[in-house]
């Protein structure tokens, strides 16, 4: 039996059939899908497609169980037609023309009854280890939403920056957030550093931290906006502004130029307000003790509907500050102070953005604008239905969020699993455009738990130049199966990649001549590899381990204007399905290194793993 290779692929993934076949291999084919339906339809062959059993009742419908036989069995607990998800038709046909003499397929008849030793499939689902035999390998283990979804979390930010225990509330997944929020009592790490603070608004405590939060980012960006308005033209300290009709033309000029208006009011007591609110947010950071419940400012500062109301006319309307020559030196001395305290604070901007996004979305299904504009009509046919239910929404009042997380239908939002994360307002731009980047990394063990970094990865770029104004989603979420939908703006800068996407080599090359050359290997690499361990070790404890497994994953990176890669999110199954001329050979090239890895390897250690590299075992 140890000399048998039998594998099975679950999925479009024809790099991984084609290099275990030029390996020997041979393929335990699942059953195609139009037979598959055909004999759903009529009710025939019912030996083969049996009605599959699992812990969670009928909740499995369009789902396949690989038995230790090999075959997928679809759950038929429905009279619906069901969903497989093999390849689709066109991609069986690619497969059949790779195999002209038949070859394949009547070896592959001659193990029909032969239980496969190597497994490639999309999803492992839960019941699914019970039935896998030891000497069986395949590309998954259980429950890693530990870290790969941001669903059932607890806050990492708590009132100023304590970190906030666990609840009984919380959801079976648990989340990337909840393991992070463990990080500190294990490595001397903190998540603030990598990973942009977010809240599960399902919880009570959980919005109430949130809707503080809020508000002191207000103050703080209020204090930034007052620096970056008055300049040059600040008045003297015992100038008193003019506030009677016709004298309410601005000192400033502020960010918002496209909407600044002639008669807009001037603000003279907002940056004490914000002063006031920050001085105290300080006592507290400096002061702070975890086991004890400090005053929060924002219960007992000012009155905060006022203040947001006006804030956001200053941010977003066009509104101008007045302040002292003195007020000026406390903003900059209150904000340095603050900087030392929180590591978010040069990332988070002036506009106070947050995304609020149900947790269980993938791929960046749903983006929309929240109050930026996101009426055009997409392109190319229109959006999919999945890209108009509720999804990914950028905001900037506090309303928004907690009507869109209260008042939605969708059954994402009525089991309240939607989580608010704060948005990474200063970015590094190529071109005026916003990117992110796609890093993989394998796991080949948890315990020990050692990981793998690949150190080939692809940026992925918005179809229109970036904008902290206009929220739309083709400005703002990178992934590719949103970017598809959205022809490349005119006013798009023509060096922007036709196809959306670069090479880790090009963005490399690129730094340099922004004179940049060692922000890759000095600042970008090292801060990828620290958050996707700092991950891992929050999330090891959770994890389902098993003897044979490894699982490929994909981590989902920003990076600020200092190229500080940010930890947006890690995916468990990373897309094989090449968009452009780059990924299709790093795709590639990912597969056949991690076939390396954890097969070629077995028998002989020191062959080629490709571009992977060993970052880190117990």
């Amino acid at each position: 039996a140890q000399e048998k290779k039998i594998f099975t692929v679950q999925g479009p993934y024809p790099t991984i059939r084609r290099m275990l076949q030029a390996r020997g291999w041979v393929e335990r084919k699942l059953p195609s899908r139009g037979r598959q339906m055909e004999q759903h339809r009529g009710g025939q062959n019912k030996q083969q497609l049996e009605t599959g059993t699992s812990n969670g009742g009928g909740g499995g419908q369009g789902k396949t169980l690989l038995n230790p036989r090999g075959w997928a069995e679809p759950f038929l607990g429905t009279t619906d037609p069901l969903q497989y998800p093999w390849p689709p038709a066109e991609e069986e046909e690619e497969q059949c023309d790779e195999d002209p003499s038949g070859i394949h397929d009547l070896m592959s008849h001659l193990v029909q009854d032969q239980r496969p030793n190597f497994i490639w499939t999309r999803v492992l689902e839960p019941t699914d280890r019970k039935l896998l035999q030891q000497d069986q390998v395949v590309n998954h283990y259980p429950r890693v939403d530990a870290f790969t979804t941001k669903v059932g979390s607890r806050s990492l930010w708590g009132r100023g920056r304590g970190l906030v225990g666990t609840d009984n509330l919380l959801s079976k997944q648990e989340g990337l957030c909840l393991s992070l929020q463990n990080l500190p009592w294990i490595e001397q790490a903190d998540p603030n550093t990598f990973f942009p603070r977010c809240y599960r608004l399902a919880t009570m405590d959980d919005q109430e931290a949130f809707i503080e939060d809020f508000r002191l980012t207000a103050a703080r960006s209020l204090l930034k906006l007052a620096l970056e308005d008055t300049g040059d033209r600040l008045m003297g300290s015992m100038e008193v502004p003019n506030f009677a009709e016709g004298a309410g033309e601005s000192h400033v000029t502020h960010p918002m130029h496209s909407t600044a208006r002639p008669g807009f009011p001037l603000y003279h007591d907002l940056v004490e307000d914000a002063l006031e609110v920050c001085k105290q947010h300080l006592g507290v950071l400096q002061h702070h003790d975890i086991d004890r419940n400090t005053p929060s400012p924002c219960r007992t500062c000012i009155n905060w509907d006022r203040f947001l109301r006006d804030y956001y006319r200053v941010a977003h309307e066009g509104a101008g500050l007045v302040l002292t020559r003195q007020q000026q030196k406390q903003c900059q001395d209150l904000l340095q102070l603050l900087a030392e305290q929180l590591p978010q604070l040069g990332m988070e901007g002036k506009l106070n953005i947050w995304i609020l996004k149900p947790g269980t979305e993938s791929q960046g299904r749903g983006k929309a604008g929240g109050s930026g504009e996101h009426t055009e009509p997409p392109h190319l046919g229109g959006v999919p239905p999945s890209l108009c239910s509720p999804g990914i929404t950028c905001v900037t009042r506090l309303e928004e969020v907690l009507q869109l997380a209260r008042g939605c239908t969708a059954p994402v939002a009525r089991v309240g699993r939607w989580v608010v994360q704060k948005y990474v307002e200063q970015l590094l731009t190529i071109f005026g455009t916003k990117f992110d980047i796609r890093q993989w990394f394998v796991v080949t063990d948890w315990k020990p738990l050692t990981v793998w970094f690949y150190q080939d990865c692809y940026l992925r770029f918005c179809s229109r130049p970036f904008s902290l104004h206009h929220l739309e989603r083709a400005r703002h979420l990178c992934n590719v199966s949103v970017q598809k939908w959205y022809k490349t703006s005119p006013k798009q800068d023509p060096r922007v990649p036709h196809d959306k996407i670069w090479s880790n080599k090009q963005f490399q090359e690129h730094l340099a001549q922004l004179g940049q050359a060692d922000a890759w290997h000095q600042v970008l690499v090292p801060g990828m590899k620290a958050a996707i361990l700092n991950a891992l070790r929050s999330a090891q404890d959770q994890v389902v381990f098993r003897k044979g497994s490894f699982e490929l994953y994909g981590a989902d990176f920003l990076v600020g204007e200092d190229c500080q890669p940010w930890l947006l999110e890690i995916n468990s199954c990373p897309t094989m399905s090449p968009s452009s001329s780059v990924t299709r050979q790093l795709c590639a090239n990912v597969q056949r290194d991690t076939l390396r890895l954890v097969l070629d390897r077995k028998d002989n250690p020191t062959c080629s793993i490709g571009a992977f590299e060993l970052i880190y075992k117990e």
